[in-house]
């Protein structure tokens, strides 16, 4: 298999990267960390392509996929992993800041797909998966750009899952909730349902292994911000500002 994975520098990346190195012929890597690059390729036994690329540098980035799947004969599966986040906090944010969230975790799919897409339809095979969050179901005043910028990733996902569909292209999209990893980190507060890393992984891989279309997890926090979300929207208000206060 030929695997391309985004933000594989540290945390799922690198994890769902140490996963597919059992099964892959060829990891293509993608990150901006060289140094974190080179040793994980060092760690793994599959053959290792890495790419010091900035997803927000669309140009690159689109150069890099396209000379990828120029060279390739399939590409089996991408996995849309990077992505940052601001942290959490009651301040407005600044619109360059806004930007560069939206560039990463938004903007940056479709650059990644836009090779990416035909040559799967060409081939009537392929999985494309993102990583999106359980955050972009309610925004929390203290995470407007990440939840709003995974928010507009599901909408993506729904319209580029059905243009695929009938070329036998698969889309999946992953709504984790908080997982451990250096964006988790810089949390201060209690994250409810706070996974590891590597029960993070071993979910996301059998979502994929299922071809499910979507996933949340877990499924008791993924309840109760879907109740939250469906309350009439005074009451929604009210609870959400009760909960941002608490943080």
């Amino acid at each position: 298999m030929n695997i391309i994975i985004t933000g594989a520098s540290s945390g799922l990346g690198a994890e769902l990267a140490k996963y597919y190195s059992h099964e892959a012929t060829t990891l293509h890597l993608i990150a901006r960390r060289k140094d974190r690059l080179i040793e994980l390729k060092n760690s793994l036994k599959c053959e290792v392509k890495i790419y010091v690329v900035d997803v927000s540098d669309f140009k690159n980035l689109e150069k890099t996929i396209t000379t990828i799947v120029k060279n390739s004969d399939y590409i089996d599966m991408v996995i849309a992993n990077a992505g940052v986040s601001l942290g959490h906090n009651s301040e407005f944010c600044e619109f360059e800041n806004f930007k560069k969230l939206f560039d990463i975790n938004f903007l940056s799919i479709h650059a990644l797909l836009t090779p990416i897409i035909p040559k799967m339809q060409l081939q009537h095979s392929g999985k494309i998966v993102i990583i999106s969050s359980l955050a972009s179901i309610i925004t929390m005043p203290s995470s407007i750009a990440y939840s709003t910028s995974k928010r507009a990733l599901n909408s993506y996902c729904e319209g580029v899952r059905n243009l695929v569909a009938p070329d036998g292209v698969e889309v999946i999209n992953i709504l984790p909730g908080f997982i451990k990893s250096e964006m988790t980190d810089k949390n201060s507060f209690k994250m409810p349902f706070l996974l590891e890393t590597s029960e993070g992984v071993k979910r996301i891989v059998n979502a994929i292994k299922c071809s499910k279309k979507e996933y949340k997890f877990p499924k008791r926090f993924y309840i109760f911000i879907k109740l939250v979300s469906l309350l009439p929207l005074s009451l929604k208000d009210r609870v959400i500002q009760t909960m941002h206060k608490k943080k």
